[in-house]
């Protein structure tokens, strides 16, 4: 299992103001919130990866498709809806909407998902394992 993760992002306050509102919806509560960094948390004391977010000293535009190195994030919900939910957000949130909400059979079933893009560019996934 993963300890962490570590985010560099091309603007702190824009990371900040979107992961706020992101990561409680995927089961993320925030652990550090300093001038220089923020992280979260598994939410209620479960057990998981804490992802930390840092401004890049140099920041260059991000390519998942060019860029040596991480390539999306996936979250795993407990339903269907909440993947449905997390695309309705992010459509809100004016999102690049990579892939809609639905089932992957290319990939080890079931797999529902949905894929979208940050502020920056980086892909995010909202992935449920479950048929409900």
């Amino acid at each position: 299992m993963l300890g962490h993760i570590g985010l560099n992002v091309p603007d702190l306050e824009i990371a900040r103001e979107y992961y706020a509102d992101l990561m409680p919806r995927l089961g993320f509560e925030s652990f550090l919130d300093d001038t220089d960094q923020f992280a979260f948390m598994p939410a209620g004391g479960k057990r998981g990866t804490f992802i930390f977010f840092y401004p890049a000293n140099s920041p260059h535009p991000y390519s998942r498709e060019t860029t040596t190195g991480l390539q999306h994030l996936a979250f795993m919900l407990p339903t269907r809806s909440a993947v449905d939910d997390l695309r309705t957000w992010a459509q809100n949130r004016e999102c690049a909407i990579v892939e809609e909400p639905r089932e992957f059979p290319e990939y080890p079933p079931p797999y529902y998902a949905t894929f979208w893009l940050d502020p920056f560019g980086l892909m995010l996934e909202a992935v449920c394992h479950y048929q409900t």
